[in-house]
């Protein structure tokens, strides 16, 4: 891999370190919304739908993670 497409790689990095920490701040606010609903509500319609949105972000995270992990992996890092 030549210079110029392993700084366009490493430029990446940030990008996704950051959109990383934004799902992570996501996650963490609609798990502390989840916390904080009456049982009642969590064992409803809305406590389920807020557990779908928790395990869609942590699948996204998880895939962030590895492109990140990937992009480390092609440059060397």
């Amino acid at each position: 891999m030549n210079k110029d497409r392993r700084l366009k790689i490493e430029e990446l990095k940030p990008k996704l370190d950051s959109i990383r920490e934004a799902i992570e701040q996501i996650r963490d606010d609609e798990q502390d919304a989840y916390d904080n609903m009456p049982e009642s509500f969590q064992n409803g319609e809305r406590g389920q739908k807020a557990e779908e949105v928790i395990d869609s972000l942590e699948n996204a995270l998880s895939q962030v993670e590895e492109a990140i992990s990937s992009l480390e992996n092609a440059v060397g890092l």
